[in-house]
C-alpha cells in the first residue's frame, strides 16, 4: 500500500521532544550534535528543557522541529516505504529533506534563516493569525477578500488545513477587529493562534526576498519521491520547481486540504506523520474518512515502527 509521509509545522512543538531519542539511540544523539554545531548555538537545551516560552520564539521553534523529524528519519527505516512526502509550511522543509532534495546540513541552514527573517519581520511589522471553524473556503476567501488592503491592512487565507478549517493571517489588529464578522457570517468557531507573524501572508514579502537569495543558492536535487507542495498542493520532482515553491511558499496559503486528496486520488491511501503531536493527524482524518494514519514522535514510536515493519 502506498504510503505518504507527513510532517508537522509550527504549534505542534514540546518542551522535551527529543530528549528520549536521543538517549536511547546514538545515531539521534549524533545528529543532535551536529546540529548544534551547525547552528552555534544549544538548541537541543531549549527542546529538552525549554522554557516554553523560549522554544515557542519561531527563530527555534523552526530548526527545533526540522531536527526532531530529522531525527526521526534518522532512527527508522521510514524512507524505505514512502512513495510520496508533504510537510505543512515549515514541515516543508522537513519533506525535502526526507525525498533527498538537500542535505541536513543545508536544508538546518534554510530552515535557521527562514526562522531569523520571519521572527524579525514579526517584530518589524506585527501580524498575527487566526483559526476559523465551521465556514467553507470560498466563503472565508470571500470575507478576507471584502476586508484585505483597506486602508493598507492585510488579511487574507493562509492555511487551508482541512474542509471549514481555515486559518487567516494579517495586521495584527485588523484580523483581532475583524473576526466577530467571520462568525457572523456563520463561522462556529473563531480563535487567535499564539504565534509571533502573520506567516503566508504578503507581510512577510521582506523576508522572502531574503530567504529566495539562500534557497537559489543552495543545492537542490530532483527528489527521490514526489513533493506534494503547499503552493499547488500537488506533486512535485523538479530541483528548479521545488526551489521556486519554496520561494513562494512564505507569502502563499498553504493548501493542506488539496494535497491530501491529491495523494488519495493518486491511490495514497496511508499516512504517517513524522514529528511532535498529532496535529496533522487530525487533518487527514477530516478531510479523509477511509484513510489509515499513523504517527511517530517518540522513541516508543519508533521502537514500535522498527520492530513491527511497519515503516520498514
Amino acid at each position: 500500500m502506498s504510503t505518504a509521509l507527513l510532517f508537522s509545522g509550527q504549534g505542534s512543538q514540546y518542551v522535551g521532544m527529543g530528549k528520549d531519542i536521543a538517549d536511547e539511540y546514538e545515531s539521534a544523539k549524533g545528529l543532535f550534535g551536529r546540529a548544534n554545531e551547525i547552528l552555534g548555538y544549544d538548541l537541543t537545551k531549549i527542546m529538552f528543557e525549554g522554557s516554553d516560552d523560549v522554544l515557542r520564539q519561531t527563530r527555534f521553534t523552526q530548526p527545533a522541529l526540522f531536527l526532531h523529524e530529522a531525527v526521526v528519519l534518522e532512527a527508522t527505516r521510514v524512507r524505505k516505504s514512502m512513495s510520496a512526502v508533504a510537510g505543512h509550511s515549515l514541515g516543508e522543509y522537513s519533506a525535502l529533506y526526507a525525498a533527498g532534495v538537500m542535505s541536513f546540513d543545508d536544508a538546518l541552514l534554510l530552515v535557521q534563516l527562514r526562522a531569523t527573517l520571519m521572527y524579525e519581520a514579526g517584530n518589524r511589522v506585527p501580524g498575527t493569525m487566526a483559526a476559523i471553524i465551521g465556514l467553507e473556503d470560498d466563503a472565508v476567501r470571500g470575507i478576507c477578500a471584502e476586508l484585505n488592503n483597506i486602508n493598507g491592512n492585510v488579511i487574507v487565507p493562509a492555511n487551508f488545513n482541512s474542509p471549514s478549517q481555515v486559518v487567516i493571517s494579517g495586521s495584527a489588529d485588523y484580523v483581532r477587529q475583524a473576526l466577530p464578522l467571520f462568525k457572523e457570517r456563520g463561522a462556529k468557531l473563531v480563535k487567535e493562534l499564539q504565534v509571533s507573524g502573520a506567516f503566508h501572508s504578503p507581510l512577510l514579502e521582506e523576508a522572502q526576498s531574503g530567504l529566495a537569495e539562500k534557497i537559489h543558492s543552495t543545492t537542490f536535487h530532483d527528489a527521490t519521491v514526489p513533493v506534494y507542495v503547499n503552493v499547488t498542493g500537488l506533486a512535485v520532482t523538479s530541483a528548479e520547481e521545488l526551489k521556486d515553491a519554496a520561494v513562494r511558499q512564505l507569502t502563499s496559503p498553504v493548501l493542506w486540504t488539496s494535497t491530501m486528496e491529491n495523494m488519495w486520488s493518486a491511490g495514497i491511501q496511508n499516512f504517517c506523520e513524522i514529528g511532535p503531536g498529532k496535529v496533522l493527524q487530525g487533518l487527514v482524518k477530516r478531510t479523509l474518512s477511509n484513510a489509515i494514519i499513523d504517527g511517530i514522535d517518540t522513541a516508543a514510536d519508533i521502537r514500535r515502527a522498527n520492530q513491527t515493519g511497519e515503516s520498514a
